[in-house]
C-alpha cells in the first residue's frame, strides 16, 4: 500500500494540473479518447466528420463556380451542398446532446476522483499523523497549528501537509513555467537576431552592387 504521504502529494500534482490545463481541455480530450474506443457514438463521430469534409469541399466547389455562366452546374452543386449541411446540422445536434451529458458526468467523476477524495482522505484520516517533530524542536503554538486541526500534538496533520504539497507543486509548476517562457523568447530573439543579421547583409550587398 502506498504511503498516505505519497498519496496526499500526488493527488495535489493532480488537482494542480486539471487546474492549469483547464476544465474543458480535459473534457474535450476525454470526449476525443472516448470516440475512439468501440462505443455507441464512434460511427456517428466519424458519420459527422464525413458529412462535415464533405460539405466543406462542395462549398470550395461552389464558391469556384460562377452562378451566371455556370448556373446549372451551380444549382446542383447549392443543392448537394445544402442536403448535406442538413444532414450535418441533424447528425451534430444528437451528438451535441449526447457530449453535453458525457462532459456533466466527466466532470463529476473527475471531481470526485480530485477534490471529493482529498475531502474523504481528510475527514478519514483526520486523527492520523503524517509524521513527527522532535520533542521540543517546536514552539508550543506551532505545534497546536501542525497538528490542526484533530492530530496529536508534535505532529503534522493531513490538512497541513497537504497545503504544504499544494504550496510546494505550485511554486514548481511557476518555476517550470517561467522557465519554458525564457527559454522560448530566447529562441525568438535569437531568431529575430539572426533574420536582422542576414537582412543587414543583403542590404550591404545591395549597395555594393549599386556602387559598382
Amino acid at each position: 500500500m502506498p504511503s498516505l504521504l505519497l498519496v496526499v502529494f500526488i493527488l495535489q500534482v493532480l488537482i494542480h494540473l486539471a487546474n492549469t490545463v483547464g476544465a474543458q481541455v480535459i473534457n474535450d480530450l476525454l470526449w476525443t479518447l472516448y470516440n475512439k474506443l468501440p462505443t455507441s457514438t464512434r460511427d456517428s463521430v466519424l458519420e459527422s466528420n464525413k458529412l462535415r469534409a464533405q460539405a466543406l469541399l462542395l462549398k470550395r466547389e461552389l464558391m469556384a463556380t460562377s452562378s451566371q455562366d455556370e448556373f446549372a452546374k451551380w444549382a446542383k452543386l447549392r443543392r448537394q451542398h445544402d442536403k448535406v449541411v442538413a444532414q450535418y446540422d441533424e447528425k451534430a445536434n444528437s451528438l451535441k446532446s449526447f457530449q453535453s451529458s458525457f462532459t456533466q458526468a466527466t466532470t463529476v467523476l473527475r471531481w470526485l476522483g480530485t477534490n471529493g477524495l482529498r475531502f474523504v482522505l481528510q475527514f478519514w484520516f483526520a486523527r492520523r499523523p503524517m509524521f513527527w517533530f522532535p520533542r521540543g524542536w517546536l514552539p508550543g503554538y506551532v505545534e497546536f497549528l501542525m497538528a490542526f486541526p484533530r492530530a496529536p500534538r508534535g505532529s503534522v496533520s493531513i490538512q497541513i501537509w497537504g497545503i504544504a504539497c499544494a504550496t510546494v507543486v505550485q511554486m514548481v509548476g511557476a518555476a517550470v513555467a517561467a522557465g519554458w517562457i525564457l527559454v522560448r523568447e530566447k529562441k525568438v530573439t535569437g531568431k529575430a537576431k539572426k533574420m536582422g543579421m542576414q537582412a543587414d547583409s543583403s542590404r550591404a550587398a545591395r549597395e555594393e552592387k549599386k556602387e559598382l
